[in-house]
């Protein structure tokens, strides 16, 4: 350290000293964090950085090129930053680059740390839009969540502001980008542009000796993607097995969603789902043409419609009405040894059924995780046998894939799909990662009253429940994380539920006038 204790900074050349109240009010957004780390681009004698430094009791990495010390003027700012940052006390790490290749070896070095990222970055540097937007994407890819990321200049008056020479063009570009994955604290007309970051830090490269599985997911670009179908009366059961999906996947994820009528409002519900959630995760509605199967025979043979349609080479169907409880990348990382389906065996015809001839290995297509490279291998085929079972198959859509792929599938573990109430007690499977409400949404009374099942299978939103059913109580506090929350307690929605209770009641007793009339008939 110099023996001269005193700050060197040239009076007519303070820039910074204006901010330091509105900065102030910000810092009780980090207090909750142990010496704060900044980065800092363009620091020129190094004010703003000694005061971070002093107020903060952190750490900081700052970028100036300092006229590649070709100048006398770059050198002597050179000289001042390394002095009156080791006045402070504090760690510090000067790096004389300019902003692009600077920030682009802090990135390497960030990816070596066991908690990389900083929780304050200040971006002055260059005053040309396309450096200052440049500098803002690679700085973005160092802010950890929740750090606040400063832009200077934003009405800089020396320059038009629509122009390539000045900062604000850039910095509304990187806001457009952006939009929605931050807060913005500043004020309308402030001289600052500062916003807090409200996602999660994705450095999005790799360097050699790094290369764990969700960097590799996160630098190439791979993610998982869901698949869903719906028409109007499953958009909320929907809701509740995609919030639960992303919560319980790593990195990035887009869910497909075919879209047999689910209406303009349910899409926006379930397009919040995936902006709220701590994975990076988009959504993307697909619709079905005239000639689609499932414009044909309804929604239940969307997931074959979907086999041809999915813009993607790999996909995890899952039904509208599951509940994720597990790691779903586990599930998706599935080597299926060259097999075009993975799925699981259904519980109750696990060797298929008398309608359904020369299938022995029968799987339920609640959940599918499809190789749709292969899958594809034998469309005309597959589409041709579906257009035929269209109103005649017992299990319609479900039959129709078991007998295409029919020994030409991976059995996947039982916890990936877990049916009925049986498969719960079974060793392994006291905590299925996957659930999957079988049975009808609104049972008819000779279920509900068969004394040799109980309980009975059913859904956890129908009128009759599902009783006894140990994840139902599960399903419906996830329904509470959803835009559907309280719905099932509004009157219009237990009005409904009455009028599916008396419609099954009627319908029981018409079948027990049928009965005594034929033994009537009999006698």
């Amino acid at each position: 350290m110099s023996e001269d204790n005193e700050y060197h900074f040239t009076d007519t050349q303070d820039w910074f000293s204006g901010h330091i109240e509105s900065w102030r009010a910000l810092f009780p957004m980090l207090a909750g964090i142990d010496h704060p780390r900044i980065l800092e681009i363009g620091t020129w004698e190094g004010r703003s950085a000694v005061f971070l430094l002093n107020e903060l009791d952190g750490e900081i990495v700052t970028i100036d090129h300092f006229d590649s010390m070709e100048s006398p003027q770059g050198r002597a700012r050179s000289a001042k930053v390394h002095h009156n940052l080791a006045l402070t006390g504090k760690p510090y790490c000067i790096i004389q680059e300019f902003s692009v290749p600077g920030l682009m070896s802090v990135l390497v070095d960030e990816m070596s740390k066991e908690d990389p990222g900083f929780d304050w970055v200040y971006i002055d540097g260059s005053h040309r839009a396309d450096d200052t937007v440049l500098d803002g994407e690679l700085a973005w890819r160092l802010a950890r969540e929740g750090a606040i990321v400063v832009f200077d200049d934003y009405r800089w008056d020396k320059e038009e502001p629509g122009g390539i020479e000045h900062p604000k063009r850039g910095i509304n570009a990187f806001l457009a980008l952006h939009q929605g994955e931050y807060d913005v604290l500043s004020k309308p007309g402030d001289y600052q542009y500062i916003i807090r970051k409200t996602v999660k830090m994705r450095i999005g490269f790799l360097v050699t000796g790094h290369s764990t599985e969700l960097a590799k997911q996160d630098a190439f670009g791979y993610g998982v993607n869901l698949a869903f179908a719906a028409d109007a009366s499953y958009a909320m059961p929907l809701a509740v097995a995609l919030r639960s999906a992303l919560k319980n996947i790593s990195g990035r994820c887009t869910a497909y969603i075919y879209d047999c009528g689910i209406s303009d409002s349910a899409r926006e519900s379930l397009r919040t789902l995936t902006r709220d959630a701590s994975a990076s995760a988009t959504i993307v509605f697909m619709e079905p043409t005239e000639a689609s199967l499932s414009s044909k025979g309804g929604p239940a043979w969307a997931k074959v419609d979907m086999i041809k349609a999915l813009p993607v080479e790999r996909a995890l169907y899952l039904d509208a009405d599951t509940l994720v409880r597990g790691d779903i990348n586990t599930l998706w990382n599935t080597d299926m040894g060259g097999k075009p389906v993975g799925a699981v065996r259904d519980t109750a015809f696990q060797n298929g059924h008398s309608e359904l001839a020369g299938v022995t290995k029968y799987f339920n297509a609640g959940v599918l995780l499809l190789d749709l490279a292969k899958a594809r291998a034998r469309l005309d085929s597959l589409f041709s046998s579906a257009s035929k079972m269209i109103g005649v198959s017992r299990f319609e859509d479900q039959d129709c894939l078991n007998q295409h792929f029919s020994g030409d599938w991976y059995s996947l573990d039982a916890r990936y799909n877990a049916q009925g109430l049986g498969t719960y007690n079974k060793e392994g499977q006291a905590d299925p990662c996957i659930v999957h409400f079988t049975g009808p949404l609104h049972p008819n009374v000779g279920i509900v009253l068969n004394p040799w099942v109980q309980p009975y299978t059913a859904k956890p939103w129908g009128y009759a429940g599902a009783p006894g059913h140990p994840f139902a109580m599960e399903w419906k506090d996830g329904l509470e994380e959803t835009p559907w929350k309280g719905v099932m307690r509004t009157k219009g929605f237990q009005d409904d539920l009455e009028e599916e209770k008396r419609r099954a009641l009627t319908e029981a007793g018409s079948q027990v006038d049928a009965i005594f009339a034929r033994v009537a008939q009999a006698v």
